[in-house]
């Protein structure tokens, strides 16, 4: 009978008792092995952590085969001390080199499993548990080696059809508490918390005592599940005693618990009454308060552990300050922490941290620091150049973004689903169509794939134009969740098709998804009164007040604009007033509402008691202020307005100067806007301040300002080239009977006409009772459709 044949990999997890006996050739034998000289030494040197003489001594020094104890006492000490990779080779080396080899017991299998399931080698765990299976029944079928069987599957092994780690479970003719935590962390992982509380509970009826790690393993559960499960499962921590409540594992997975539920209150007892509090301790909780948004919270909480000299800092605890200054966006307190990191250490940052520098650099606006901290990294992996990328996008520098990515490539890394995703971006952000289509082109080819990529490539071929191409990326996957569908209402309501964006949301309800705040906040703005409608607009509403997504600030404010644009300004008011949380583009907005519709006081009182709140202005919300002012009469509240964007930090634009200038010439103080234009210099030399001038001298008769206004438009106007301006010119010269000068410019122009086409919505029902429809219907398709041509 052949021997059975050899495992390239196993490993144990053995007794340690010295005075086991062991058989030289790992076979039987009745007599008691003689200890060896050598085998006390590799003892000692595994306890020392001298692993690699100990091999040496295993693999030189005894005789052959070496005795299975001792195999196994230097597999366990490489995999105690997260070494699984050189226990394998280990192994690999005592079943091939030496001859003969050494016999493998059921410990020695144990720790080749767990070897491989902490180095994320399923394959080579499949082929030592084929080996298992053929020596079935020469080994004991012992808890010990169950459970690392079921590790290794529950470690390695992806969610495919049959459950692998359930079947094995169940097949277990005895189980203890590690089968049953194994299974845990399973259900949770392959993200199914209900499965995993439903086994905690027959646990307990099967009258197995949970030990700490079965809580840290079934609190991400409740986390992710009902609530309720957070307090019940706390409470019988408690009734456990002592030992478990202050396991600072458990303590750690207690405050993430409550943290993940945003019940910040409850993680900060839990981290009070904590007996001892370990770097892991302080970082969940700081993290904890980062992620609910307490960003001074956190910050209060590292500045108690950066004076404390009994709990050391490591990246995570920087890592957690750094984000808490970036989503605040706070630049000096991200400076500071820059300066202490280097200070600390002594200007060598890790890369995980030179990364989070950059992010908090371009969060908090400063770009180019940013870029030169990037620019300066002893070592960048892809993370950084992913977040460069992103960085420069992300700040409206879409070309340095997209020369990065060359240069990223130029130095040899690859692009991934994060770069292309900032690729995308910029594409859709500058309308960049070949741009996007090399973009799409290189996700085929190399077979990228990430969820979410698909909304990207959609919004970009719908912002540069190609509508009818974001359908076929959208048609061509066979799952269309709430992303991919979201993507394409907002490209249709972007792309000016809002029969189209309505249609693809009421599908999108046909299709069973619920719409959530983005699909709501992207399919209003199509319901204009040249869309879907007030109606369609008035039925989402009610839709967003039915599932409780009216509250968000994206959809109220939506609302607000939708109301705005189609008259009814009172409603809009109602739902503004209505919104518990408010944002600087709300009341922007509302502002632009009502000044459109001639509430010009209103405005102003909203933009001032928008300050009191403690929201700053920017240059849209100045510019819809001006606007009322100007659309209401209001010049020296205007003007005031205008004087003030400085204080305010805002820089006025083209925009705003032009405002103001329609401001004053309405208001018949045409010669002060004449005035306020030549007193800006060289920001005052755009077409359409100086176009917006001449039409005011027009209207007002001003015929000498208007030659002055004329003389500088031209100028103006021969470097940019606007030809509208120059049919306005035309005009006055023909109403001065100043026909040559028309005459020439109009030659001068030769504008061309192109032919288009003006929709008129009226219902069918009125359209088939209108009296004279047969005459329109004749003189629609009498239109002759040619060109049609100004000279």
């Amino acid at each position: 009978m052949s021997p059975p044949p050899r495992c390239a990999i196993s490993l144990p997890l053995a007794p340690t008792n010295a005075t086991a006996t062991s058989t030289g050739s790992g076979g039987g034998g009745g007599k008691k092995a003689q200890p060896h000289p050598t085998a006390a030494q590799v003892r000692r040197l595994c306890k020392q952590g001298q692993l690699d003489r100990a091999r040496l001594l295993l693999l030189d020094a005894l005789p052959r085969p070496p005795p299975t104890l001792l195999c196994n006492a230097v597999l366990i000490a490489y995999v105690a001390r997260a070494l699984p990779d050189q226990a394998l080779r280990l192994y690999a080396l005592l079943n091939h080199a030496a001859r003969p080899a050494p016999r493998s017991d059921h410990y020695t299998y144990s720790c080749a499993l767990t070897a491989c399931a902490r180095a994320r080698h399923l394959r080579l765990g499949k082929s030592v548990h084929a080996h298992l299976l053929r020596r079935a029944r020469a080994l004991p079928d012992t808890a010990v080696l169950r459970n690392s069987l079921l590790n290794l599957y529950a470690s390695c092994a992806r969610r495919r059809g049959v459950d692998v780690v359930r079947r094995l479970f169940d097949a277990m003719p005895k189980r203890n508490a590690v089968s049953w935590n194994t299974l845990f962390g399973w259900y949770v992982r392959t993200g199914r918390p209900q499965e995993a509380l439903e086994l905690f509970v027959r646990m307990m009826e099967d009258g197995v005592r949970p030990t700490p790690v079965s809580f840290v393993n079934v609190f991400p559960a409740a986390a992710s599940d009902d609530p309720s499960w957070s307090f019940a499962l706390y409470g019988l921590l408690l009734k456990h005693g002592v030992e478990y409540v202050n396991d600072l594992f458990v303590v750690s997975s207690v405050i993430a618990m409550f943290s993940e539920l945003r019940d910040v209150q409850s993680a900060w007892r839990v981290f009070e009454h904590a007996a001892k509090k370990n770097t892991e301790v302080w970082n969940t909780m700081i993290t904890g308060y980062v992620q609910n948004g307490k960003f001074s919270e956190a910050m209060d909480l590292f500045i108690r552990l950066l004076g404390s000299k009994e709990v050391p800092l490591d990246v995570v605890t920087f890592l957690s300050a750094l984000t808490a200054a970036s989503q605040s966006q706070d630049g000096r307190l991200g400076q500071q922490l820059h300066g202490y990191l280097i200070k600390g250490m002594h200007g060598t940052l890790p890369v995980i941290l030179g990364n989070a520098l950059v992010v908090m650099y371009s969060r908090c606006g400063n770009v180019q620091t940013a870029f030169e901290l990037f620019d300066r990294l002893p070592e960048k992996d892809v993370v950084s150049w992913n977040t460069m990328v992103t960085a420069f996008v992300q700040n409206d520098f879409d070309l340095e973004g997209l020369l990065l990515v060359y240069q990223m490539q130029k130095s040899g890394f690859a692009a991934d689903s994060v770069t292309l995703t900032a690729v995308l971006s910029a594409a859709s952000n500058t309308g960049d169509l070949q741009i996007g289509k090399q973009a799409h082109g290189y996700l085929i080819r190399h077979g990228i794939e990430d969820e979410g990529l698909e909304s990207y490539l959609i919004d970009m071929y719908a912002k540069s134009g190609r509508i009818e191409i974001a359908q076929r990326v959208f048609d061509g996957y066979v799952i269309r969740d709430e992303v991919t569908r979201n993507a394409m209402i907002a490209g249709y309501t972007q792309s000016g098709q809002p029969e189209q964006a309505i249609l693809a949301f009421r599908a999108m309800l046909e299709a069973g998804l619920e719409p959530t705040s983005v699909t709501l906040a992207s399919v209003l703005p199509a319901c204009d009164p040249l869309g879907g409608g007030i109606c369609a607009g008035k039925q989402i509403h009610c839709f967003a007040v039915r599932r409780c997504l009216d509250s968000n600030v994206f959809v109220g404010t939506a609302l607000v604009d939708m109301y705005s644009k189609c008259g009814e300004i009172s409603t809009a008011g109602y739902v503004f007033a209505s919104m518990t949380e408010k944002s600087t583009v709300s009341y922007t907005t509302m502002i632009s509402g009502l000044g459109q519709h001639g509430f010009g006081e209103r405005a102003v009182s909203l933009f001032y008691s928008m300050q009191e709140k403690g929201l700053k202005p920017d240059a849209v919300t100045f510019l819809a202020v001006i606007s009322a002012c100007n659309y209401s009469g209001l010049v020296d509240e205007g003007l005031a307005l205008y004087r003030s964007m400085e204080t305010c930090g805002v820089a006025p634009t083209p925009q705003h100067h032009c405002a103001v200038v329609d401001l004053l010439a309405k208001a018949g103080r045409v010669d002060e806007a004449y005035e306020f234009v030549e007193g800006l210099g060289e920001e005052g030399n755009f077409v359409s301040i100086w176009g917006s001038l001449l039409a005011s001298c027009k209207a007002q008769s001003k015929q000498e300002l208007a030659n002055l206004v004329t003389e500088r438009l031209l100028r103006v106007e021969k470097k940019y080239g606007h030809a509208g301006y120059r049919v306005l010119l035309s005009h006055i010269f023909a109403a001065e009977s100043n026909w040559s000068s028309a005459d020439s410019l109009r030659k001068e122009m030769r504008l061309r006409k192109v032919a288009g086409s003006s929709w008129i919505k009226v219902q069918d029902a009125a359209l088939q009772n209108y009296p004279k429809n047969d005459h329109v219907y004749s003189m629609l398709h009498g239109v002759d459709y040619g060109r049609d041509e100004i000279i």
